[in-house]
């Protein structure tokens, strides 16, 4: 048969499956150049406040995503235990992504607001107080650490030639920004939300109101995490449940 010839000629064969390749590569990737954007805009969005930002780098430095993955599968299992399955918007601002491939604990994507800060604090300062049985190491120092904003302007800036859409007014205002978005007594927050939009939690994360603390910025982040689009809208028949 002709398909037994291709295959006893080495050469010719390669050159055969560079050629479907090629095709199929083609008919997946020439689509790509015609649209302005792979990923669909989701109402909600919006890049990390200076404060979510140091938290998220926090998170970053100590390794929670070898353990926490934050990519909810479009599984009926995922679903059923963590709620509306990942979009692609919701890591459009991350650099890098913390989408993960295991899960020592359990997904972080849309843990915001499901327990309160001071379970947060609790649990970050000693797991197994909180969870029994957890192999996570705690992170009592957090609460002592105070945290350092001086480099926040720069970092703003960095992102921002990376794509992400940073104003040359949140850079400048990025180091008062987190100290604001952590003291509600500052009564800054209608500059907070003129900057970040109406999903901006603005309050003390930590207990502590006199320092502003890495546990601070870290409870802010995860805070945060899966609170930015309203998924109902997405999927009226979930609102309804």
């Amino acid at each position: 048969m002709d398909h037994a010839k291709l295959e006893r000629n080495g050469i010719v064969f390669a050159m055969a499956i560079l050629g479907v390749a090629s095709i199929g590569g083609i008919v997946e990737i020439a689509p790509l150049f015609t649209i302005e954007n792979t990923v669909e805009k989701v109402d909600g969005m919006r890049p990390y406040t200076p404060l979510e930002l140091a938290g998220r780098d926090i998170y970053v430095r100590e390794g929670c995503y070898a353990c926490h993955s934050q990519m909810i599968r479009t599984l009926r299992s995922d679903v059923d235990r963590y709620g509306h399955y990942s979009l692609a918007a919701e890591s459009m601002y991350d650099h890098p992504h913390q989408w993960g491939s295991k899960r020592t604990g359990p997904d972080l994507a849309r843990i915001g607001n499901k327990y309160s800060d001071d379970w947060h604090v609790a649990h970050l300062k000693a797991p197994r107080d909180v969870v029994e049985g957890s192999v996570m190491p705690g992170y009592p120092f957090l609460s002592e650490t105070r945290l350092a904003t001086q480099h926040l302007p720069a970092a703003l800036a960095a992102l921002a030639r990376a794509g992400v859409p940073y104003s040359q007014t949140q850079i400048e205002q990025a180091e008062n920004d987190a100290i604001w978005q952590a003291d509600i007594d500052a009564d800054f927050e209608d500059d907070l939300i003129a900057r970040y939009g109406e999903n901006v939690q603005i309050r003390d994360f930590d207990g502590n109101p006199d320092k502003l603390t890495e546990m601070d910025a870290l409870v802010a982040y995860l805070q945060m995490l899966g609170t930015l689009v309203d998924f109902s809208t997405l999927n009226p028949e979930e609102a309804a449940r």
